[in-house]
């Protein structure tokens, strides 16, 4: 009996600590943009960028490059495994069907017309941290 209960108990452990939600890419990354602000867009290419797409409660992201303009965003790259650069074909839009903005260093949530979602994360606009 006492073992089933100590095969129990680790199993209940072990089921606890897959299912709390570890730091993903995108959670990581909006700590630091809370917590140290960012630089305003300037209008131009952003080399660096992530692209965190959100899925099944988590989030994967992906390096890319963005095209902003008056701090909308214009055309959106993935980068590939080559380090090429891929235009995202697939029409994206905001929730209001409208060019995505970006507050804070990163961009409202992004839809495209394949069902996709995603945030852009404008790493280069990150505030140094205070000394």
């Amino acid at each position: 009996m006492k073992r089933i209960l100590i095969i129990a108990f680790v199993k209940l452990i072990t089921y606890s600590a897959n299912a709390q939600d570890p730091l993903d890419c995108f959670t990581r990354l909006q700590k630091a943009f809370d917590n140290r602000g960012a630089n305003p867009a300037p209008d131009g290419m952003h080399q660096h960028v992530f692209l965190s797409f959100f899925e099944d409660g988590t989030s994967r992201c992906i390096s890319g490059k963005v095209q902003v303009e008056n701090n909308k965003i214009v055309s959106v790259y993935l980068q590939y495994a080559d380090d090429t650069f891929g235009l995202l074909e697939p029409k994206f839009y905001n929730s209001e069907k409208k060019q995505p903005t970006i507050k804070n260093g990163i961009s409202e949530m992004i839809y495209t017309s394949e069902g996709e979602k995603f945030k852009i994360v404008f790493i280069e606009l990150l505030k140094p941290k205070a000394d």
